[in-house]
């Protein structure tokens, strides 16, 4: 019922997953910073999170814990995981009766499977558009990813959710945490573009400045922002950019232009 990446880019971890099936983001991901990723889908067995990145915790190799888990499993016929480590090559499982199209594929840092699929076709593209896009950021890659399998026919019963997990140290909401996407569609008649515009906001409210592109905030262009935001009911930049969420983009005596262009296009 599920299609879905497990993958690793440098201390990254995440997981993109889309299904016919009311939200699927609240089952099948997994991820802890540090210790690896997976998911867990087919008929799927929830306990496989807790179990596996524990496993994963404790230097288990993707390979093993699938095994360990499936071998512990009297239902595992009909289960899929995939997992991946912070180092090494990824592993896939495919039980024997899970529903047709089903199966996956793995290697170097990531682990590619699905089920209910309208074919081989759906993976095939998966795998080649994780491999052909290593140019890209983390998030927007496995979100890239998961376009490419839907593209391609993805679930054979339809579309209703998809969900974007990734963990990596420091890197969460103000730097307190390890969790920096979390991103659920749960119910679209077009998730995975649902899931791609979310991403697109979550990078411009909690997404961090290029340097290198930042505005210095004089002459006409600090003339433009002060009338803005004053038009707007705020007194200046940073109270206008705190109550939309980016204050996370400020930066003394210069704008990002993603806030400029947000700031234009509110009239």
């Amino acid at each position: 019922m599920t299609f879905s990446i497990v993958a690793r880019s440098g201390a990254a971890l995440g997981v993109a997953v889309a299904s016919k099936f009311l939200a699927v983001g609240s089952a099948v991901p997994a991820a802890e910073a540090g210790a690896g990723a997976l998911a867990t889908q087919a008929w799927a067995n929830l306990a496989y999170r807790r179990q596996g990145l524990a496993l994963l915790g404790t230097a288990v190799a993707p390979e093993h814990v699938v095994a360990g888990l499936t071998a512990a499993d009297p239902d595992r016929a009909h289960r899929q995981l995939g997992v991946v480590g912070p180092a090494g090559p990824g592993a896939t499982y495919t039980g024997e009766e899970c529903m047709a199209w089903a199966g996956g594929v793995a290697g170097e840092g990531y682990a590619i499977q699905g089920n209910i699929l309208t074919g081989p076709e759906v993976v095939r593209e998966m795998e080649s558009a994780w491999l052909g896009s290593a140019e890209l950021p983390f998030a927007e890659r496995l979100v890239a990813v998961l376009a490419a399998g839907d593209a391609a026919g993805g679930d054979s019963r339809g579309r209703q959710s998809a969900a974007l997990y990734v963990v990596e140290p420091g890197r969460g909401f103000g730097g307190s945490g390890d969790i920096s996407y979390d991103l659920r569609v749960d119910d679209h008649l077009d998730p995975v573009t649902e899931l791609r515009r979310l991403l697109g906001i979550h990078e411009i409210l909690h997404g961090t400045p290029d340097p290198a592109t930042l505005l210095d905030l004089e002459g006409e262009l600090a003339a433009e922002v002060l009338r803005r935001v004053t038009a707007l009911g705020y007194d200046s930049l940073d109270r206008w950019a705190g109550v939309e969420n980016l204050e996370g983009r400020l930066a003394a005596g210069r704008i990002d232009p993603l806030v400029l262009a947000h700031l234009r296009a509110m009239g």
